[in-house]
């Protein structure tokens, strides 16, 4: 999955990035188009400072912006608007058809930024599963987006640290604000936040996590560098970052935990079945209705229900499908691992599996590196497996991190379709592919659509036969049990947000229809709970995709292929559902004739 990240403005980069993006003569040539996509990233680089760090430009390693501050949100939608104002201006009969895409795409882009506005999720700063009190540990950690090679780079992150007090008093102001507007976490959420801040104030700060980089900084810096960064960095975790955690962990625990809300879905709060029908368009690029999604979701639960009894009774096992999750979920030979880097080197056997296979499936493969990674100790207790991107550059590689707080009880039933999703060709594939197309504008390269993403991921799990793994019927049991996960997600995400769904009933309906434990069902949820929408993106997508192929397989025939076919889907990178399959259709129309 890939992640969302909070980040921050600096005062005086939006004049100043209109004086460094004046139109040359050629820009103008072009009706100013490719002008106003290069100035508007350039722009945004400087208002996400960590978004570009996440890309690998570091340009702006040092700076964090306050995006949860309302005069950021103030300057975002002037931003959006002034963009959008700028690209209606455009004279779009002057564009290629490729450029039209883009064009609409921008559009779209600076309609859906200023929407989202409308809602108060300022007053949600942070969250179990995605926050910017997460996503700053794995920074500091060494091991994350931010470079520690360099003096400079050291420097860098002392600087945004510099920042954490006054995002840590912009959250908690915001969050009292949302105590009076109605607009709070459920105090299960809070519950779950607690132990993660709590990690984050150690008694010694040679133990913390931040202090990682000091541990392993470059033999080639000099003694003065070595001593004063080293003196830095203690200072800055003893001063401002054991203190910021504890301001946060005291205010959730004494002011805001007994101000959370019992109720699951945000369909409760204040203008909140509006939001969520926000969350759905923005997730799913689509204008489906709960109602509509909710049924669908049935529908899958019940086809692939069908589909698991089959697999189950042809392993031989003779009782309900109850206990046949009972015995995967306990016997021990799906617990084959005693140590970490056993489940890694599983992961890398997979890959080596597939590898024949690929080129037949794809005539195109990402040149940026991948590796895989245990993720870090003090997140994997309430992480789930997921990608990180590569850098532009490719010095930074994908990289597959895995949760393993306990070798020993990471189930190896599933493990092929996890591999197929998160890693290759799912996400590296997809993201990569992107990121390398320099046709694409930079906007374009680094653009994210759910239903697109994470459609296509899920989509890659069903290509486990062609590409020579799910021989294992436990592991094909496995890649049903995923598949059935996403849809159940359909039921469960609009039953809490828009029908009124309990968070145990939703825990009770995964667990009758999947092989989830009760930690692991609960977990699940309460990541839904916690974000709104971003659930229903992978079965919507891989939905998409997937009725794509067997139009295009009957359509065509014989002239169907299906590299030039994956080729098709993934060259133009992320794009809303239904432009993809505009896409795909004039493809395969070509092709027939």
């Amino acid at each position: 999955m890939k992640k969302l990240i909070l980040l921050i403005l600096v005062a005086g980069t939006l004049s100043a990035c209109h004086n460094q993006n004046a139109e040359t003569p050629a820009q103008k040539k072009d009706n100013g188009f490719n002008a106003l996509l290069d100035q508007y990233w350039e722009e945004r680089m400087q208002l996400f400072p960590l978004e570009a760090t996440g890309y690998g430009d570091n340009r702006y390693n040092d700076r964090l912006t306050i995006t949860i501050a309302e005069s950021f949100r103030d300057s975002l939608k002037r931003f959006y608007q002034a963009y959008l104002d700028r690209a209606q201006q455009i004279d779009t009969t002057t564009l290629k058809d490729e450029e039209k895409v883009t064009y609409s795409l921008f559009r779209y882009e600076m309609q859906m930024g200023i929407e989202g506005l409308k809602y108060p999720t300022h007053y949600l700063p942070i969250n179990q599963f995605w926050a910017f009190t997460l996503n700053l540990p794995v920074l500091g950690s060494g091991k994350g987006n931010q470079p520690f090679k360099t003096v400079k780079d050291y420097d860098n992150f002392l600087k945004r640290i510099d920042l954490l007090p006054a995002w840590t008093d912009t959250a908690i102001y915001n969050m009292r604000k949302g105590i009076k507007a109605g607009w709070v976490l459920p105090k299960v959420l809070v519950i779950k936040i607690l132990p993660q801040l709590k990690a984050m104030m150690v008694t010694n700060a040679a133990k913390s996590i931040f202090y990682q980089p000091v541990d392993s900084m470059p033999g080639s810096f000099d003694t003065n560098d070595k001593q004063r960064l080293t003196a830095a960095y203690k200072n800055a975790i003893d001063s401002i970052i054991i203190p910021a955690y504890g301001k946060l962990y005291h205010f959730f625990e004494s002011e805001y935990l007994p101000a959370a809300r019992t109720s699951a879905g945000i369909g409760d709060l204040p203008g909140g079945k509006e939001y969520y029908q926000y969350c759905i368009k923005s997730w799913t690029t689509t204008d489906m209705t709960p109602d509509s999604i909710y049924q669908t979701g049935l529908a899958e639960v019940a086809r692939l229900g069908s589909e698991m009894a089959q697999v189950k009774n042809a392993t031989g096992y003779t009782g309900d499908m109850r206990s046949f999750f009972e015995y995967l979920n306990k016997d021990k030979k799906f617990y084959p691992f005693t140590t970490a880097q056993q489940v890694i080197d599983s992961f890398w056997n997979i890959k080596k599996q597939e590898d024949p296979q690929l080129k037949k499936l794809f005539a195109h493969t990402p040149k940026s590196p991948f590796t895989i990674r245990q993720t870090e100790a003090f997140r994997e207790a309430s992480a789930s497996a997921e990608y990180n991107q590569p850098s532009e550059d490719g010095s930074r590689p994908g990289i597959f991190y895995v949760p393993i707080p306990n070798a020993k009880k990471f189930n190896a039933a599933g493990m092929e379709t996890l591999f197929l999703h998160e890693a290759v060709p799912g996400h590296h594939y997809q993201i990569s592919l992107q990121q390398e197309n320099k046709q694409l504008p930079k906007f374009r390269r680094f653009l994210w659509y759910g239903a697109y993403g994470e459609g296509w991921a899920l989509y890659s799990e069903s290509l486990g036969k062609e590409l020579g793994v799910y021989k294992n019927p436990y592991q094909y049991f496995g890649h049903l049990s995923d598949a059935m996960h996403r849809a159940i997600r359909l039921v469960v995400d609009v039953g809490m947000h828009s029908r009124g769904m309990s968070r145990e009933d939703a825990i009770k309906y995964m667990m009758a229809n999947e092989r989830a434990t009760e930690a692991e069902a609960t977990a699940e949820i309460e990541r839904y709970m916690a974000i709104p929408g971003q659930a229903l993106s992978y079965k919507i997508g891989q939905m998409a995709i997937t009725a794509a192929r067997k139009k295009q397989e009957n359509e065509m025939g014989s002239n169907f292929n299906i590299a030039a076919f994956h080729d098709q889907v993934l060259n133009d990178g992320c794009l809303p559902l239904n432009l993809l399959t505009q896409k795909l259709d004039k493809w395969a129309n070509k092709n027939k004739k």
